[in-house]
This record gives structure tokens, sequence and C-alpha cells, in this order.
């Protein structure tokens, strides 16, 4: 789960890194009387859960009232790449002379926590990877030992950071391990730390990702994920316990596992686009691939869809009488193509032909692809 920025930054600052005065709102006026506290000039960013605000115009600076009132109008109520902003977040306008980059992550490879510092702060990490390598440096840490000051100097020496801020940035780099850990974060990063005029540190931005598996172990109140998530068909998703991400295509997917999900979506990209991606997990149900063709039906412009479930622990059969149910119920014109193997297959076969799904029988996706390629005229 990821926190919105005004929640990261409370985080951090419990944690002792530096960050700016700020209050959040969902109104013009509640604007107006944090920036009143605060001070001209101030930032205004959007608290929406998506990269690239600032690129899509979700940060503005404004130096008075007016300029403040026309900003905050402008930004609540409007959508960055599809979500509505509902608050915005009113933060001190820092007089900044450099920007620096701290992340830390998970390394997929090792399975040990890496963190990686830049001199190229306040851009993408991963563009500076490939146009300035020599400007990033990385560190894995050993999960069941510390991350200690000398190692944190040690990293920041090898971009070359400034002398007079490596200790200051040393003790920073550090606070925040201790918050990824502290937290079961996947992600926690500053982009940028401010570099002030006056010479101190400032973590302009906050970026701090959860495990969800580990949300019952945070003693802070959240809101529950579904109530976070602004993409309705992601929001529904979440509620009846699937995997759903949405896509631009028109072939909707309902897989029973992230692997022959994506292998689905990659087969179907070659000459179609995928609408979305879902998958079930290990809890099939008649409910619930009901409830998940009613969901990926709720797509607009769908031309098919494709199911492809592994029955290993999963009832597929259940599964099959859900769909067959839907389609029934709701008179389906468009094209079904199911690839349907394992526990109870030739039950599942069954009941899928009777409800007019396209049952496929072989083992390799592409066959279940390439008829419903046929079905929907390519």
């Amino acid at each position: 789960m990821r926190l919105h920025e005004h929640e990261a930054a409370d985080v951090f600052e419990t944690m002792g890194i530096p960050v700016p005065q700020r209050g959040v709102t969902e109104s013009v006026d509640g604007a107006l009387k944090i920036a009143e506290e605060i001070g001209y000039p101030v930032i205004v960013k959007a608290q929406v859960l998506v990269g690239g605000r600032g690129l899509a115009g979700g940060i503005k600076a404004a130096a008075n009232p007016e300029e403040l009132r026309r900003v905050t109008d402008i930004l609540i109520g409007s959508n960055i790449k599809g979500i509505t902003i509902h608050k915005v977040l009113i933060s001190s306008k820092e007089d900044i002379q450099d920007e620096l980059y701290i992340g830390i992550t998970i390394d997929g490879y090792s399975g040990k926590p890496v963190v990686v510092v830049s001199t190229e702060g306040g851009v993408s990490i991963e563009e500076t990877a490939r146009r300035h390598p020599e400007k990033i440096a990385s560190f894995h840490v050993d999960i069941q030992s510390e991350f200690l000051p000398y190692q944190a100097r040690k990293l920041l020496q090898k971009v070359l950071i400034p002398q007079r801020l490596i200790n200051p940035c040393a003790d920073v780099v550090v606070r925040l391990y201790n918050t990824f850990i502290q937290n079961d974060a996947l992600i926690a990063e500053i982009n940028p730390l401010a570099v002030l005029k006056n010479g101190s540190l400032m973590a302009v931005d906050a970026v701090l990702e959860i495990d969800d598996s580990a949300l019952f172990r945070s003693g802070r109140i959240v809101p529950r994920d579904p109530e976070r998530i602004d993409n309705p068909l992601e929001r529904r998703g979440k509620e009846i316990g699937v995997t759903y991400v949405d896509l631009d295509g028109d072939i909707g997917i309902i897989a029973s596992g992230a692997g022959l999900g994506m292998a689905t979506m990659d087969i179907i990209g070659k000459r179609l686009r995928p609408a979305n991606f879902l998958e079930t997990g290990g809890g099939i149900t008649e409910d619930l691939l009901y409830d998940s063709m009613d969901l990926v039906m709720r797509k607009k412009g769908l031309r098919g869809i494709i199911i492809n479930v592994y029955g290993g622990i999963n009832p597929i059969h259940e599964g099959a009488r859900g769909v067959v149910r839907y389609m029934k119920e709701h008179n389906m014109t468009i094209p079904v193509v199911a690839k349907a193997l394992g526990n109870h297959q030739e039950e599942t076969w069954e009941i899928l032909k009777q409800g007019g799904v396209h049952v496929i029988t072989d083992v390799p996706t592409e066959k279940a692809v390439e008829r419903l390629f046929e079905l929907v005229g390519i």
C-alpha cells in the first residue's frame, strides 16, 4: 500500500527526517488558512497516488493568496492520469540550491534491501541510471545487520557528494533506512532531498509504500485499501478479492495466477491489446468467477474475453458455473474463450461448453489466443 505524500511526510518526520512545514486540505479556504500559518510563498501538490505529478501539472507554486486561491481551485476536482484530485498538500517553498536522490527498495534478485543514492535528484532515477550511471551508487544491506553511518558515508562518497554534506546526508540515509525497516516497506524514497542555500537538508518529497501483508503490524491508522483506489474498476477488484489492473485495450482477461495472466497478456499483445490484468489467486468459487466476469464486462468496448485457469488447488468446475451463470443472466454476445486444465477439467469443459464458451483443451495458451483472434475477426 502506497501512502499519500502527506502521510509519508508525517512518518518521515517522526523518524527525524527534516520535512517542510505543511498541511493537507480538501478546500480553497483550507489552503488559504494553512498558507497563512506557514507563510508565502508555498507549493501546492495534488495528493494522488500516481507518478509524474509535476509533469502533469499537479504541482504548482503560489506567491500570494490570490495565486493560491486560483491554483487550488484548478487542482481540486481535476484529474491526473484519470485519478481525481480530492486533496492538496500545502507546503513551504524552500530556497533550494541543489537536489539529491535517496531511495531504498528490495532487490528482487538477492532479496536484500538496497540503498540507492544519486547526485541527480528531482528526476526519474531510471532515467538517471540510463543516461548517467556514474552518478548513482548502491549498497545491499544484510537484513540481519544494521545499516550504519559509516556505510552510508562510504556510499555517498562514491557519487562525489561534497564533503561538507557527507555527514548530514549520511544521517538522513540511515534514518530513511530505519523508516524502511520499521514500517515493513517495499519502497522508501526522497526525491529530491534538497540542499538549501543555508546549507541544511530538506526532504521536499516523500514516498513510502508498505507491504500489504505487513499492514496488520502497523500501529498507524490508515484507510482501508479500496478507499485509496480512485479507479472504480480496480477498487471493485480489491473489494471482490482479485488483483485487477485496468489497461487501455479491448480483450478481457481472467486468469487464476499472475504468471498465467501475464503470459496471456503477452501473447494477446502481439496482435491486440489487453483490456485488463485479472488474477483470482487460489480461492476460486462460483461467486468469485461470476463477480470476475461482471468486473471485466464493466470495461466499455470489449471485443472478447479469454479465461485461463489451472485447477491445482482451485475448484475450476465451481468457477465454470459462475462464468456460465453470468453469461446467461446477461445475454452476452461477445465471444468467450476458456483454457481450463487440472482437477475436474472434463467436468469444467462440459459446463463451459453448455454455457456457450469456446473451450480449448490444449495446453499451450497460444491455442486459446489464436481461437479468440479467429472469433473477433483478426
